[in-house]
């Protein structure tokens, strides 16, 4: 982390470090890590020596006492050790000591620090000016003496003093400036990309959770579906089997051949069953896979299930089961979609279920209707005639849930209730547009 100075400048704050033979480093001041005080310490060090030997210089030339003007570059240099913190303040030293001709290494290392640094960029070109120019004067009058002494001073060796200062100022201003300020756009560059890796790491949690959310909701949803299919399966048979197998109980001594015939049947409908069940079980097998790539788990229905031409014979059964239950189809029968046929073929085969269930000796009526743009279903039933012995058969209670949730799974319309005679109605309109 950093936080910014007075100047403007990036400051790392004490930021605990790992440094050499395991040991911490705790930070001192500005220096979030060991070796960026060593290099700052090494630099102010050499900018010292610099500085104090071109101060005693320019003490001689100045009259002043060598080991004053050694002194004040030892403080000159050493200024370097706040390049991290006030950047500014060490441009403005080194502009300062130009006219004196010290702290080379100062104005080099204190430009690169500004340009690198997070001070606004006309800060760092004013400052920048100020330095080219500095040492553009300084270059132009030491040539200029240089040429006074050897020469008459004439205007083309005045122009070719200037052009060849203002080489020198540039050579010794741009390249630390260009190269700060490329490494400050690369370290922008490298934040940049850091918190966009972030966002996209953040963003990808997201993604996983969300599918394991939809993953863990496609199980639900395929659970259900499974639970509805079995329902739908097994109840209607075994509901079957059972009204048989009481009334061949109850005619087993007294009319044999009957007996016979409804044990046959009876073995019929087990086989059914059994088969049924068998392809069931093969496609939850062959669709466990789908279930766990696609969301939508309710599209792994059964790719050969019922159709609408077998409820004539769903209605033949009930009938041989003693049960008085009419057909009537109204409207030109044609192709409605495996899934839709499906549908409205389970609607039909739990509605005669739960005749057999809950109203022994009922009469009952299917009406089929294929209309222009869907297919309606419509089962009702009377009252039970009070003579018939009912047969006692479990229920679970989801036989009108599962048909309510088929039915809507397909944008149709369900509804069940009883009917002014005592008895119940269950009816169902499927979309199926005619081709």
């Amino acid at each position: 982390m950093s936080t910014t100075g007075a100047t403007g400048a990036l400051v790392p704050e004490d930021v605990p470090g790992e440094g050499a033979g395991g040991r911490t480093w705790s930070g001192w001041w500005w220096w979030p890590k060991r070796r960026s005080f060593l290099l700052d310490a090494t630099l102010a060090a050499v900018s010292a020596l610099e500085c104090a030997f071109e101060g005693a210089i320019f003490a001689q030339k100045t009259g002043i006492v060598p080991g004053a003007g050694a002194l004040l570059g030892i403080v000159v240099g050493s200024v370097l050790l706040l390049r991290r913190r006030w950047p500014v303040a060490v441009v403005l030293v080194g502009i300062a000591m130009s006219p004196a001709q010290m702290g080379f290494l100062l104005s080099l290392v204190g430009l690169y620090t500004l340009a690198a640094s997070e001070v606004p960029r006309r800060i760092t070109a004013a400052l920048a000016g100020m330095n080219g120019v500095g040492t553009m004067l300084v270059a132009f009058l030491n040539f200029e003496d240089s040429l006074r002494d050897s020469h008459d001073g004439s205007s083309m060796s005045v122009a070719l003093t200037l052009i060849v200062s203002a080489l020198m100022a540039l050579g010794l201003t741009a390249p630390p400036v260009l190269l700060g300020l490329y490494v400050r756009a690369r370290r922008r560059l490298v934040e940049s990309l850091r918190e966009r890796a972030d966002g996209l790491e953040r963003e990808l949690e997201l993604l996983a959770e969300k599918a394991l959310e939809r993953a863990e909701r496609a199980r639900s949803d395929e659970r259900t579906r499974i639970a509805r299919e079995m329902h739908d399966v097994v109840a209607h048979r075994v509901s079957l089997m059972v009204v048989h197998a009481a009334a061949l109980k109850a005619v087993a001594l007294k009319d044999p051949k009957k007996a016979s015939a409804s044990a046959e049947l009876l073995g019929d409908m087990g086989r059914q069953a059994l088969t049924e069940l068998r392809q069931m079980l093969g496609v939850l097998r062959t669709a466990s896979e789908v279930v766990v790539a696609a969301p939508a788990a309710e599209e792994a229905d059964t790719t050969d299930g019922p159709c609408l031409a077998e409820i004539a014979a769903l209605v033949e059964e009930s009938q041989a089961a003693g049960m008085g239950v009419e057909l009537t189809v109204e409207g030109e029968s044609r192709p409605c979609g495996q899934r839709v046929e499906a549908t409205v073929y389970r609607v039909v085969q739990e509605a005669l279920t739960n005749v057999h269930k809950h109203a022994a000796g009922a009469k009952a009526h299917v009406r089929l209707a294929y209309r222009e743009a869907e297919v309606a279903v419509l089962i009702t039933n009377g009252p039970t005639d009070g003579t018939t012995l009912s047969t006692p058969l479990p229920s679970g209670g989801h036989g009108l849930l599962g048909m309510r949730e088929r039915v809507t799974s397909h944008g149709g319309g369900f509804a069940a209730g009883p009917t002014p005679e005592g008895g119940f109605r269950v009816s169902a309109m499927l979309p199926a547009p005619a081709v």
